[in-house]
């Protein structure tokens, strides 16, 4: 379908999914089981203005992509798995789903994971002091260098 004969609400739907990360294909298959409409991946790429197919979008799609992808980048709170504890309780029910099925290797891969999760693991954060704050322990020389003795031979 051509890009004038769409409805304004499924364009902005497009731009915005677009302006998330979604690829052509989810767009796609969204607008279809959203608005019944069947569109293809290269109309789809007509309205990334990141895109060569969405050079000559016009300036309100583009200045609506550019404001959906600043507040999409901006806003990770509204992603629920962006929070710890929502991942955490979901590796807890799959850790218990696993054991349940007797899968113990996967239930020990979640629960590793989780312990990962908790220790920072998946981070970027990096301590560095030593323990409760203190200073890091000086690293111990592992050359050390005696002086050998002046027989008076010199």
């Amino acid at each position: 379908m051509a890009k004038g004969k769409l409805k304004d609400e499924v364009k902005t739907f497009i731009v915005q999914s677009l302006a998330c990360f979604d690829t052509p294909s989810i767009v796609v298959e969204a607008v279809r089981k959203e608005y019944g409409e069947t569109i293809t991946r290269q109309s789809v790429e007509g309205y990334d203005p990141t895109k060569k197919a969405g050079g000559n979008l016009a300036v309100k799609w583009k200045l609506l992509f550019e404001e959906t992808r600043k507040t999409f980048l901006e806003d990770t709170a509204t992603i629920a798995i962006s929070h710890r504890a929502v991942r955490l309780r979901a590796l807890q029910r799959m850790a218990e789903k696993a054991e349940t099925q007797g899968n113990m290797v996967l239930a020990a891969s979640l629960m590793k994971q989780a312990a990962e999760e908790v220790g920072n693991a998946y981070t970027n954060r990096r301590e560095l002091t030593g323990k409760d704050g203190k200073d890091l322990p000086v690293p111990v020389s592992p050359v050390t260098i005696f002086q050998l003795p002046d027989n008076g031979r010199g």
